[in-house]
């Protein structure tokens, strides 16, 4: 299935000022980088690098390999210092496993949350070469009392944004599936996605996955910089949708949730009479789909779809079902996996804060039959709206203006990101705060 004019210019009028790639990966943020994937990206069981979604929170660093150097140290036996032919000379391993955006999905939560608002393609499937970090660590010998393992990468932020440094737990780290990868499917990783080295820790969220790494420190505790107290965070319960909650309630997020996705038909899509086949990726966190169901009538009857014969234990598995309209109408699909421990998507959102980890079952409605409505003219994309001098200065310095138009926000939301990039170091004068407001607000309000 290739992206359609219509499908196209659907997805570029959600938000003021996005364009798609030549690669075909729609643009949330051009510089930090965050383009998202295509929805004919789940046609094919491994995902082409230069078709893999990127998510970057801060510039992407220019890495001389001749002067590269991976360290651990922490609580280890003996540091290392290791440089890429040392490290390419430990036993490889390899899988396919899918790293999908811990807030893939986000646009569609309600009440909506602030950040890159993904609109479900922030996902990928690959095959991934490295080493094991478990070897790795056991070349370093870990000391008693370590706990958390953590990576910190050649990415640099700008003022006084945070690091972005994460930790894993120990007994993730020294699993035989989390990986120090170097390759993405066969060749060296792409500069967008880590080169010359990212962690793997197959079936956890993207979060997890820091790449360019240079440092490993052993800890005897969870990290405590912002991007493991404060963000990438779920709470501990289910909350009402809304609910302001401290991060000190909220656990670190990990592993991905059983999804679905229909590639095929697309929302709004008319077919004549006669058979019509419906396809569709699925994955799940640590443990493999089971399988995918699939409900032509809203969920009142289900059965299973076909699995596609590609499959690896972290992978997402392609999926299809045919089926026969019994007659005219409209009809709403459905597609809900299932892994092999028995956990499978619900049909209503856990609301959280951040707008993580977001796997309600999808619908899709299509029509069968009938006379095609006349075609309205087609849409274009929105042009942004002109920024002021003030805000020019204040706001796109960190980023693009793309990557503001992208949020849709209420009032009090706004009023929060600017006193959040105040303290990241935005110049934001308090005389100049409600205007700055005002104008986020007006343009790029909920």
């Amino acid at each position: 299935m290739t992206l359609s004019r219509r499908r196209l210019l659907s997805l570029l009028s959600l938000a003021p000022g996005l364009s798609l790639r030549a690669d075909n990966l729609i643009v949330r943020s051009a510089n930090p980088e965050d383009f998202e994937m295509a929805l004919s990206g789940f046609e094919k069981w491994i995902t082409p690098a230069e078709n893999f979604f990127v998510r970057t929170h801060i510039y992407k660093p220019k890495v001389e390999l001749s002067a590269w150097r991976l360290k651990v140290n922490g609580l280890v036996e003996r540091e290392l210092t290791l440089d890429i032919d040392e490290l390419r000379s430990l036993p490889h391993a390899e899988l396919v496993a899918v790293l999908e955006c811990a807030g893939n999905g986000r646009s569609f939560y309600e009440p909506g949350v602030p950040g890159m608002q993904w609109r479900g393609c922030a996902v990928g499937s690959a095959g991934w070469t490295g080493v094991r970090l478990a070897d790795v660590l056991k070349r370093a010998g870990v000391k008693p009392g370590a706990t958390n393992v953590l990576f910190n990468g050649a990415d640099v932020p700008m003022g006084k944004v945070p690091d972005f440094i994460r930790t894993v737990p120990l007994e993730k780290a020294l699993h035989p599936d989390t990986l120090l990868a170097f390759d993405m499917n066969g060749a060296p990783l792409p500069d967008s996605h880590g080169f010359p080295l990212r962690l793997v820790p197959a079936g956890w969220a993207g979060d997890s996955w820091v790449k360019w790494v240079t440092d490993i420190t052993l800890l005897d505790k969870e990290y405590d910089g912002f991007f493991m107290k404060t963000a990438y965070r779920r709470p501990v319960h289910t909350v009402a949708p809304g609910t302001a909650v401290d991060p000190s309630a909220m656990l670190p997020v990990t592993a991905i949730k059983p999804k679905s996705v229909i590639a095929s038909p697309l929302e709004g899509q008319r077919f004549a009479s006669g058979p019509v086949t419906i396809r569709g990726a699925a994955w799940a966190g640590e443990s493999p789909v089971a399988r995918v169901d699939v409900s032509t009538d809203s969920g009142r009857t289900w059965r299973a779809a076909k699995l596609g014969a590609d499959r690896a234990h972290y992978a997402w598995r392609l999926w299809e079902a045919a089926w026969t309209p019994p007659g005219e109408g409209s009809y709403v699909l459905m597609a809900k996996t299932t892994d092999e421990k028995g956990e499978s998507q619900p049909f209503l959102e856990d609301w959280n804060p951040s707008g993580y980890l977001w796997n309600v079952v999808p619908a899709v409605r299509v029509e069968i039959g009938g006379v095609p409505p006349a075609m309205a003219s087609q849409p274009a994309s929105a042009e942004l709206p002109p920024f002021p001098d003030k805000v020019k200065q204040t706001c796109v310095g960190c980023h693009g203006q793309d990557m503001i138009a992208g949020q849709h926000l209420t009032r009090p939301q706004w009023e929060r990101e600017v006193d959040k990039m105040t303290r990241w170091g935005a110049d934001v004068k308090p005389e100049n705060r409600t205007s700055l407001v005002d104008f986020l607000f007006r343009a790029f309000g909920k």
